[in-house]
């Protein structure tokens, strides 16, 4: 039986096959025309257009937004990157309305994510290379798989490895787990580092907490000495009283930047659970005499909480002195953060 093709009436009264994409560009054209007959198309949101000049506005002068009410500022900026999402729900609003004015104003935050965060978007990894690789991960003080959790993290054959969130009973059996790939490594307090190359001058940091939180030591690499800092800023919480509680994770980012500004190696990696993102003020210093080697050299934003569902990369590499080559997420482990992991590039003669 031969096929029945749809047709469409032609201008000298035969039929062809309808084109694709035809019926697309009629009710396109309808709409055009429909929207060229509305004269109220200026005058319909109002609303959504002020929204959109709002959200440009927060991306654009975020930094201005004031800590002084429950550290607003710092809470914007640590989901900063998802205001994006409102931009197609205010464009389909916009259609939806018939309004010219709200459509130009939602392409300005449109414009204004892709010039904050559309670099990115980008895989800036560098070709294969590099000489040390580095991997943290926030391993949860109530995991219930820490044997599994140790294995993952020494099945991505890093040089160095930081966990956070130890605790005392926990140390032992990542000792064990861990002890055939890494043969040296050294816990203080809840924080620890297990790396294929000697330390030397570990110490513990104070970041002004009453605990140990953070630590110090030189790994001796094959290409020089590189200090490394591990560190799991203080927790913060949202809360409906009180707003994003901070006060002391922001405390402990001033004394962690301190100690990294004091430090006499040229070239340092920071690893660790920060608690906060690049681009959380509360965190600048730290971040300010710092490289992210997600930013630098990463692919996507690199998000690492909550595992689930990771909406912050709250967990992070750090560097001076040394050159990021790549950057990336490993694969979920039983912790509710995702381990974080970089390769970087050191300059023997630094």
């Amino acid at each position: 039986m031969a096929q029945q093709a749809y047709v469409t009436e032609t201008d000298n009264g035969g039929s062809e096959p309808e084109r694709p994409g035809s019926r697309l560009r009629r009710v396109a054209g309808r709409v055009a025309a429909g929207w060229r007959g509305d004269r109220r198309i200026w005058r319909r949101g109002l609303i959504v257009a002020a929204v959109a000049l709002l959200l440009a506005l927060v991306m654009v002068g975020h930094a201005y937004i004031p800590n002084s009410v429950g550290n607003l500022g710092s809470l914007i900026e640590t989901f900063l990157p998802w205001i994006g999402v409102f931009v197609p729900l205010l464009f389909l609003l916009a259609l939806v309305r018939r309004s010219a004015v709200a459509l130009i104003a939602v392409l300005i935050p449109a414009v204004v994510w892709f010039n904050i965060f559309g670099g990115l978007l980008s895989d800036k990894a560098g070709a294969a290379g590099g000489h040390v690789t580095v991997v943290t991960h926030n391993v949860n003080a109530d995991n219930p798989d820490a044997p599994g959790t140790a294995r993952d993290v020494a099945a991505s054959g890093a040089d160095v490895v930081a966990l956070e969130e130890l605790t005392a009973s926990a140390v032992p059996v990542y000792e064990s787990a861990l002890a055939a790939a890494y043969k040296y490594h050294s816990v203080q307090g809840t924080v620890g580092l297990w790396s294929k190359y000697p330390l030397r001058d570990v110490r513990p940091v104070d970041i002004k907490l009453g605990w140990i939180r953070a630590m110090r030591a030189t790994v001796r690499t094959p290409e020089g000495p590189l200090a490394v800092y591990v560190a799991h800023l203080p927790s913060v919480r949202v809360k409906l009283e009180a707003g994003f509680t901070a006060r002391e994770r922001d405390t402990s980012a001033d004394a962690l930047g301190e100690a990294i500004g004091d430090e006499q190696l040229p070239r340092t990696v920071l690893l660790g659970d920060l608690n906060g993102t690049m681009n959380d003020r509360a965190l600048k210093a730290v971040t300010a005499q710092m490289r992210s080697t997600q930013g630098a050299a990463g692919s996507g934003f690199g998000f690492s909480w909550p595992a689930s569902f990771p909406m912050a990369r709250i967990d992070q590499i750090m560097v001076k002195g040394v050159e990021p080559v790549s950057s990336w997420t490993l694969p979920e482990t039983t912790s509710d953060h995702l381990p974080v992991a970089a390769r970087v590039k050191m300059d023997p003669s630094s």
